[in-house]
């Protein structure tokens, strides 16, 4: 047996609970938006072979311009609330344009039963650690896969994550991975409510990460963070560093762009990780000078100012919408910054999310499928629609 699988069976049978299978019922094919060519981004799909079964991952590839070889970053995404198979694809924009800005290849695959991707999200029930480790397998087939590429430098390569994709990420540093020189946990963890005492068991799981630990690590927790209180935040951190992990806390405060856990996915929050991972990464043996002059994009649409038309969360005052575009909307609600959400008065909709060119992207996605204008509804909290006496909305964009 391998030490890599050696690792992962010790702390599956410490954990001690069966799996459960959460089987994924109906999917939705979510509307792309605008690819970025500035990062010459691509989708690509990820062989994954199992004993029983062979499926595939959706994933997102950004990668600077030339041959390479490139350093690797792999970004772990979150897990929204709901059925996985609904979730968009995750894109990180803003962190991805900053790594390949410093010459990363940077690849987000979405994991087994999430958006596009084949097979099942597994829970593993309220045995959270098994969580981890069945999500990391999805990490070692993507390593599998991207380190075999011509443009990959396969001896430089960092594992993130953010919130679900965190905990995954520390989860895999329980593994050896040729190459792999750092880990980075952005709010990382799993919040299982219906378990009694899943702090103590979510703390206590990454104690066993952290006695199989492989690799350095940087975490980043902030206080105003709505899946975990600060005190349990630390908690984390002690049974991961006294089971023997290393890890260097950023527990930075309040975070004033609302809500701490989605720091990693805003533009606001650059400045509290890149100067951090920049310095804990070149401790690793990484180069983290720009290389590459890529400008953030800008919206070509004009963005009306806000309007005192409904809150964000007052679904039902969208006009128009029909009960499949109000619960469009309501899943919408949910994702990350940037976003945009545009109608039209048939009864037609986009949105996008996670991506620096939301509006335009959303904009595009609801006249593909309308006969009549579409206009913004909302751009990240802020609803800006306005209508005019005579029925139809301001700022409308013509049907193309």
């Amino acid at each position: 047996m391998s030490k890599m699988k050696h690792i992962r069976q010790n702390i599956l049978r410490k954990t001690g609970c069966a799996l459960l299978a959460a089987v994924a019922l109906g999917a939705v094919a979510a509307d792309e938006p605008l690819f970025d060519t500035s990062l010459n981004e691509s989708v690509i799909k990820i062989p994954k072979r199992g004993t029983f079964s062979n499926i595939e991952l959706e994933t997102t590839v950004f990668k600077p311009p030339g041959d390479g070889p490139f350093p690797l970053a792999v970004i772990n995404h979150g897990k929204a609330a709901g059925n996985p198979v609904f979730q968009a694809r995750a894109r990180y924009s803003y962190a991805a344009r900053e790594l390949v800005k410093r010459g990363f290849a940077v690849v987000i695959p979405m994991r087994e039963g999430f958006s596009k991707s084949g097979g099942s999200y597994i829970s593993g029930g309220c045995n959270v650690a098994s969580n981890g480790l069945l999500q990391a397998e999805d990490v070692v087939a993507t390593l599998d896969y991207m380190t075999a590429q011509s443009y990959i430098d396969p001896k430089h390569i960092v594992v993130m994550g953010q919130s679900h994709g965190g905990f995954t990420t520390m989860a895999f540093g329980t593994l050896v991975y040729s190459g792999v020189r750092a880990l980075v946990n952005f709010a990382g963890g799993l919040r299982q409510d219906q378990c009694p005492g899943w702090e103590g068991t979510l703390a206590s799981a990454f104690g066993k990460f952290g006695a199989a630990a492989q690799y350095p690590s940087l975490w980043f927790y902030g206080d105003n963070d709505s899946y975990w209180s600060p005190w349990l935040y630390q908690q984390m951190h002690k049974s991961y560093t006294t089971a023997g992990g290393k890890a260097r806390l950023i527990a930075f405060g309040i975070y004033s762009n609302g809500d701490a856990h989605g720091m990693f996915s805003q533009r606001q929050g650059l400045p509290i990780w890149l100067p951090e991972v920049e310095r804990f990464l070149t401790e690793q043996g990484f180069d983290m000078n720009v290389k590459f002059d890529i400008p953030s994009r800008r919206p070509k649409a004009t963005i009306p100012p806000p309007s005192l038309w409904a809150a964000a969360n007052e679904v039902d005052k969208a006009p128009y919408l029909r009960e499949p575009g109000r619960q469009a909307y309501r899943e919408f609600l949910n994702r990350a910054k940037p976003r945009a959400f545009a109608l039209s008065a048939a009864g037609n909709y986009g949105w996008s999310a996670d991506n620096d060119l939301a509006v335009d992207s959303a904009l595009e996605i609801c006249q593909r499928k309308s006969t009549t204008p579409c206009q913004l509804y909302l751009v990240d909290d802020d609803v800006v629609w306005q209508e005019s006496a005579g029925g139809a909305a301001q700022d409308s964009v013509g049907a193309k």
